[in-house]
């Protein structure tokens, strides 16, 4: 059976920097920092107190008092996501097949809010008054279950969670649904919301994160000399993907075409990605054999880039290993300087960032780029964006268990 050919319709954006996707967007191509110090809960006793947390979202604006009391924040960063993509996309729900319109999203932690009020309320008050919404609420799976119930979704449904790889496995498997026939639309990105007190403090415990506590705007610094650990995001990107010739028929906007998806394991270590960069270069690969163009065809790179010691250094040799002597022709940018980690909502914003790029044909930049670093020596994008036309491009996604994907774009 051929393949069938899979586009972007629709955008959808929750995020530090700007709620939708023209707002965030606009944002990260001025060089505009979403992280800030955490005014939601007292940080005086954690090593970091600061990360990219969403601002001006207002979710009785989108919910019912009944719905807010039976969804996590993550789940409702999900729903704000999704209406958006939705919406954008100019799908008439009301009109479709819903049992051929599927939803796929991925999150690395899920519904840790609702954990840490619970075990406050079953330790103050004992099990009789916790919440019956609970389960439903920290489930990974809500979102998805949530975002099928609001818009009568009924087609293939699941979470993936592998980290910071989650929503990437997610639009990869929206992706394979619609190649082989399963869906004629998938909606699929991913949420996270794991900036909280005991969130924060077991990534402290990790000494993974950024100390840069007196600079927020500046804790951030992808491929920098002086990085010193990730910063810590929160938020959704929500994308619909649709077969090409339905989409071309109603007339919808495509913003591009998803071309490749890799996935592979390092096998090697539960937190630490493997040094020569083989794992990471592999699902890069893959994605572009899939994709079937040339490596000397491609233009841009959204990175994983977490600005932490490791991954920074390791991600630049794998692209290197992967592109060779095209590698240093290649314009590199990590979204993460601008907005933190999103952790397993991560992948959906890169491939947003990404398809966005491609269709205003403009690269954000990398910012906090100061100091160069002798061992991440490409181009990323200096601290001013770049007016470009993006033709191919690729979006890594790597993540804590060694899992490594990588999504491939083409203008359309």
């Amino acid at each position: 059976m051929t393949k069938r050919r899979v586009v972007i319709t629709g955008l959808g954006a929750v995020t530090p920097v700007g709620l939708g996707v023209e707002t965030a967007f606009e944002n990260l191509v001025a060089g505009k920092s979403g992280v800030r110090s955490i005014t939601s809960f007292d940080t005086s006793r954690h090593t970091t107190r600061i990360s990219g947390q969403v601002q001006g979202l207002q979710p009785e604006a989108y919910f019912s008092h009944l719905e807010l009391k039976r969804y996590d924040l993550f789940t409702i960063f999900g729903l704000v996501a999704g209406d958006l993509a939705i919406k954008d996309s100019g799908l008439e729900l009301g009109r479709e097949d819903l049992t051929r319109i599927g939803c796929i999203m991925g999150t690395g932690i899920g519904g840790i809010y609702e954990i840490e009020i619970q075990k406050e309320r079953f330790m103050e008050k004992g099990p009789e008054r916790v919440n019956p919404f609970f389960i439903p609420k920290l489930m990974a799976n809500a979102v998805s279950g949530q975002l099928a119930i609001r818009h009568g979704l009924k087609g293939t449904n699941f979470v993936t969670a592998s980290a910071c790889a989650s929503s990437s496995h997610a639009l990869g498997m929206a992706m394979r649904s619609i190649q082989w026939g399963d869906a004629d639309v998938v909606v699929a990105g991913g949420a996270e919301a794991a900036t909280t007190q005991l969130g924060l403090a077991g990534f402290c415990a990790m000494k993974a994160l950024s100390t840069r506590n007196d600079q927020p705007e500046r804790a951030s610094r992808p491929f920098d000399r002086d990085r010193d650990g990730f910063v810590m995001g929160e938020g959704a990107a929500v994308l619909v993907l649709e077969e090409m010739e339905r989409a071309r028929k109603r007339g919808a906007r495509i913003y591009a075409e998803i071309v490749g998806f890799g996935s592979t394991d390092d096998a090697h270590h539960i937190t630490a990605p493997v040094e020569d960069g083989e794992g990471g270069g592999r699902a890069m690969a893959l994605a572009i054999k899939e994709s079937g163009v040339p490596l000397e065809r491609y233009d841009y790179v959204n990175a994983h880039g977490t600005s932490t010691q490791l991954n920074d250094k390791i991600e630049t040799t794998a692209i290197k290993r992967v592109f060779g002597s095209h590698a240093r022709k290649l314009s590199i940018s990590s979204t993460k300087s601008m907005i933190g980690h999103l952790l397993g909502a991560s992948g959906a914003i890169g491939a947003l960032v990404t398809a966005t790029s491609i269709w205003r044909k403009v690269v954000h930049p990398t910012i906090n780029q100061e100091t160069p670093d002798p061992e991440c020596d490409l181009d990323y994008v200096p601290n001013t964006a770049r007016q470009m036309a993006v033709r191919h491009a690729i979006a890594n996604s790597f993540g804590f268990g060694g899992h490594n994907t990588c999504l491939a774009f083409a203008a359309v």
